[in-house]
């Protein structure tokens, strides 16, 4: 089997998701052109060297329909060869693109491909495809599928998370990007240049520095009202030793909504044509589903499972980027596994950044890289969390 290297790892800013977002002004294609052109140009890449493109979109409806990672690749002058492949694993996306792209490698049906993802949330909103599994809690509870925010009221019930604890996550995530921006830590972020629309976009909109937990512990549940609609009852006939559905959820402690993109290129050769030497190297890659009524747990297992897969303990591994997928799953996550602050999510987590759903995984991945290269380390991993339980991890070794 061939081995896969990561050759470069890039994204744009994650732009607010409303009309005054830095991003808004850009449809889609646009957003991916600036991507196509920088990965190809900084990376001297030899267009027809590219067998596939690979991207996740969650909401593939109206300008995010028809299939976006062939046609925005044809969009941007890509060679007609070049296969193209959207996929929907909820949050999961873009990481599960890496993950196909390895393993399209790995089996020798290509040698090189793009994989990333786009979500322009401020122009296509979540939840605008109208899928009736999360509009009609008769199917959703026979398919044990609930919208995100009631999953994450329901993990901090189960596993007793109070709502300070979740403002205090939500604090230790915004001060922490706000830091990390500060001081130039995100070094794959591609500004974004479009004088005929006005735009200059050049740093993560989403961190809020002068976030405070005063401020954090007066804002309203987000979920109650939901709950109330028949949800929290849905839940409790489900967990029978539960006695209530706490809402511990806000705006200021779930993630952000944003516009982005995302691009990772893969390869099976370490050393390019050009002398570039990729920048890391994928050992492992899982897949895994969790319980669909915790929704959100699944970046724990996938994390656990890529551990055991590989006979490594916490402390073996340098660096561990966890989908912040709400405060309470991020809690919950980091007491099961046991991991220090000093070795997760340092930058700061979706909370704060932002979580545009599509793009967000292989965003992380970018993340991930730029840190081990500032800190100098080798090892480490990246999980994301889908809508019913779906969860994605890879383990990368810096080269």
């Amino acid at each position: 089997m061939n081995p896969v290297f990561i050759v470069d790892s890039t994204r744009t800013p994650r732009a607010r998701a409303n009309d005054k977002g830095g991003l808004n002004k850009l449809n889609p294609y646009e957003l991916l052109d600036i991507l196509y052109k920088d990965i190809e140009q900084k990376n001297f890449l030899n267009l027809n060297s590219i067998d596939e493109v690979i991207l996740g979109c969650v909401t593939q409806h109206g300008e995010q329909a028809g299939n976006i990672a062939k046609s925005s690749s044809l969009f941007s002058g890509y060679p007609d060869s070049i296969s193209g492949l959207t996929i929907n694993r909820f949050c999961s996306s873009s990481l599960d693109a890496i993950n196909l792209g390895y393993l399209k490698i790995q089996s020798q049906q290509a040698n090189n491909v793009i994989t990333g993802g786009i979500e322009m949330m401020s122009r296509v909103p979540m939840l605008s495809d109208n899928a009736a599994i999360w509009s009609d809690v008769t199917l959703a509870t026979q398919a044990k599928i609930f919208l995100m925010g009631s999953g994450a009221d329901l993990i901090a019930s189960l596993f007793n998370i109070s709502r300070s604890e979740v403002d205090m996550q939500a604090l230790k995530s915004q001060q922490r990007a706000a830091e990390a921006q500060k001081n130039g830590h995100f070094k794959s972020i591609v500004t974004v240049l479009n004088e005929q629309k006005s735009i200059n976009c050049h740093q993560d909109e989403c961190i809020r520095p002068d976030t405070s937990f005063e401020g954090l512990s007066s804002l309203d549940p987000s979920f109650k009202k939901l709950g109330e609609q028949g949800v929290d009852q849905a839940q409790l006939n489900l967990f029978p030793d539960l006695k209530e559905i706490i809402h511990v959820h806000t705006a200021g402690n779930s993630p952000a909504m944003a516009d982005a993109a995302s691009m990772t290129l893969l390869s099976n050769k370490k050393i390019q044509e050009n002398g570039q030497i990729a920048r890391a190297k994928i050992i492992s890659i899982v897949t895994v589903n969790d319980d669909p009524l915790l929704v959100l747990s699944g970046c724990m297992l996938a994390t656990q499972k890529i551990l055991e897969q590989n006979n490594l303990k916490v402390a073996d591994v340098d660096l561990f980027e966890i989908h912040e997928a709400f405060a309470s799953t991020m809690i919950h996550c980091q007491q099961e596994l046991n991991i220090g602050d000093e070795k997760l999510n340092v930058n700061g987590g979706c909370i704060a950044l932002g979580h545009p759903m599509g793009a967000t995984g292989s965003i992380m991945m970018s993340t991930l890289i730029d840190e081990l290269e500032r800190q100098d380390l080798t090892t480490g991993i990246v999980a994301t969390s889908g809508a019913a339980g779906a969860g994605t991890a890879i383990l990368i070794e810096r080269l």
